[in-house]
């Protein structure tokens, strides 16, 4: 990975940690989103002396806002000239509705939204740093969930239970329509699901939820290494220099939910997402 510039979000623990460290241990030059300053800083200073790489540093960004979204690409390209592996890793599951200060379900905001945004503004800098390629985290949550264009800010039905794998689902349908509309381009985009691994995504699903799926996860789970292997592989492995538009697990491309392979909710949930983060950018 020599020579390459990769960035991935989430990146000061868990999968994403892993996967950065991963990276730079390869020679790759690194760049971290993460929404804790002292956070990135400590991970940052892990990461060059693990490695050994000094090619490493952090933007600071809450990506469920959508302003700060703009706010990592605009600093990302003043820099970097070239983007040769987008992952976006960054996600949470919530345990109650909260809503971000630009009025979106934080959930979608997050897990959904921010990919899509933060995709759409650096693909001309992945374009002109052709082969690229765009690996986007989502999960096996996705199975059994539904997109519906009616309620996509989760305000009816049981929110636990439907706004995680509703996001994730759309990571995959978003996914798909990227690989669609990136075709011939020189970059991919694929999606994986990582297994279940020990990090700290569901610590806001409140203190009795976090408390048993963290007791769970110590004795079934992955540890963050193992779940970010996949990530790795499609980020860097030559076997997959030229697939694009497939769901990956444990390193082989296996199918999504059937839900996930209709080309109208491709389009339509682009739509809908160009519309949401467009509006936003205005009313800013």
């Amino acid at each position: 990975m020599n020579g390459k510039i990769c960035l991935i979000t989430g990146a000061t623990n868990g999968i994403g940690k892993a996967t950065a460290q991963a990276l730079a241990q390869m020679g790759a030059t690194v760049v971290i989103v993460g929404r804790n300053p002292a956070k990135c800083a400590a991970v940052v200073s892990e990461i060059k002396h693990t490695s050994g790489n000094d090619a490493v540093e952090a933007l600071v960004a809450d990506l469920s806002i959508m302003a700060e979204v703009r706010q990592v690409a605009d600093q990302f390209k003043a820099k970097y000239q070239q983007l040769h592996v987008l992952v976006n890793n960054a996600g949470g599951a919530f345990g109650k509705r909260q809503v971000t200060s630009e009025g979106f379900e934080k959930t979608f905001a997050l897990n959904h939204l921010s990919y899509f945004l933060l995709t759409n503004l650096l693909l001309d800098t992945l374009q002109a740093s052709a082969p690229a390629r765009i690996v986007n985290v989502s999960s096996d949550s996705h199975k059994g969930a539904h997109l519906d264009f009616d309620d996509l800010q989760s305000e009816k039905g049981n929110f636990r239970f439907s706004a995680y794998g509703r996001s994730k689902l759309a990571v995959v349908v978003f996914s798909y329509e990227l690989a669609r509309r990136l075709s011939g381009s020189g970059v991919t985009c694929n999606v994986l699901h990582p297994g279940l691994v020990r990090t700290g995504f569901a610590s806001n699903m409140g203190a009795v939820p976090s408390a048993v799926i963290g007791f769970f996860m110590r004795f079934v789970a992955l540890t963050p290494e193992q779940g970010a292997r996949t990530s790795v592989y499609l980020a860097t492995s030559p076997h997959v220099e030229n697939v694009t538009g497939k769901y990956w697990e444990k390193s082989k491309a296996v199918p999504s939910s059937r839900a996930a392979y209709d080309e109208a909710t491709w389009t339509r949930l682009w739509e809908v997402s160009d519309k949401m983060v467009a509006a936003v950018a205005t009313a800013g």
